[in-house]
């Protein structure tokens, strides 16, 4: 559904992104990741239109970004970092024009606000000045108007972002949904966000692409072997070293004791499960076992790997690229 090939975007003689390529199949859910200046927003801004390309091919749909830019844009519902609201229009006032602009067939358009509006939970403020609003209240309606005349791809710029707990979960629950319906990107610094909505994950760092895999695949590749955490009773240097000879064990280190109580930090040399043979090694040496916690690695130990290696070399400065203005979110009401 969308192609992103060789992809480059220079600001005079700053690179903000360097050959990107990866590509999003129809209702996949795709999660962009990177620390920020990392390219994220720029990539973004290509994929929709908003920003032309230095060098590269983006297609939507099959249609190219740069031959065809209005048939892309019929296929996109965008929602950039800081949502592009009237503030002194109503909510319902507001996304009508949105639809018309995008093509809402006029038969159709109170429909359509209305479905939106039910979609994110916007409806109790419809007749609201879209100013007036709590910032939560106001990304729900640039998610609103993002979902206007059913869009086949959906880019989402931190869709959450200035959302509550119980906002943030509703959102999460709506991307899930969209899971085969829509095609999405969905950049966002809440790793389990990725980890809960994505069947794909994109991350970029110093705006070059270091990892495209699903999380799983990405958590097995870069997790090398398993660690465990044992709980034990004994003598501390004994039991060092009976662990380091078991086979398979890399290495064993005492994090904390007391009172003759240790925590041990076992690593395998690859994978294969040790549990077994420290067990056994344990109570053979008549020692007390008090636990054996397997450690897995998250998705947050992935990112961190990949975007902090090198990390005075890898910071690759987008914050040349004009931010858009910033409207006035003065809060006036917690609706």
């Amino acid at each position: 559904m969308i192609e992103v090939q060789h992809l480059t975007k220079r600001y005079d003689r700053t690179t903000a992104i360097s050959d990107v390529t990866f590509s999003v199949g129809a209702g996949e859910v795709l999660g962009f990741l990177g620390p920020n200046g990392a390219g994220k927003t720029t990539t973004m801004r290509a994929i929709t239109g908003y920003l032309p390309a230095t060098e590269g091919r983006i297609t939507v749909g099959g249609f190219d970004v740069f031959d065809k830019p209005l048939e892309v844009r019929r296929q996109i519902g965008y929602l950039p970092e800081n949502p592009p609201l009237y503030p002194e229009m109503t909510v319902s006032g507001y996304l009508r024009f949105v639809g018309k602009i995008k093509g809402v067939p006029r038969a159709e358009l109170e429909n359509e606000v209305v479905r939106v509006m039910e979609k994110v939970n916007v409806r109790d403020v419809e007749g609201r000045i879209v100013g007036r609003l709590s910032k939560g209240y106001r990304q729900r309606v640039g998610l609103a108007q993002a979902l206007l005349n059913d869009p086949p791809v959906l880019i989402l710029d931190e869709p959450t972002i200035g959302l509550d707990p119980k906002q943030i979960i509703e959102v999460r629950k709506l991307i899930k949904e969209w899971r085969g319906e829509h095609t999405v990107i969905l950049s966002t610094h809440i790793l389990p966000e990725v980890e809960q909505t994505c069947s794909q994950v994109v991350i970029i760092n110093g705006g070059k692409i270091v990892a495209v895999d699903t999380p799983a695949n990405l958590v097995h590749a870069l997790k090398g072997g398993d660690r465990i955490s044992v709980e034990v009773a004994g003598p501390i240097d004994d039991i060092l070293s009976r662990l380091r000879v078991i086979p398979g064990v890399a290495t064993a280190t005492q994090l904390e004791g007391i009172d003759g109580r240790h925590r041990v930090q076992v690593e395998a040399g690859a994978d294969g499960d040790l549990a077994p043979a420290l067990a056994r090694t344990i109570v053979e040496g008549g020692w007390s076992l008090y636990g054996l916690t397997p450690s897995t690695m998250s998705l947050e130990d992935v990112f961190l790997k990949l975007t902090t290696d090198d990390e005075e070399e890898a910071s690759g400065p987008e914050a040349v690229e004009p931010e858009d203005e910033a409207i006035d979110e003065t809060e006036s009401s917690d609706a």
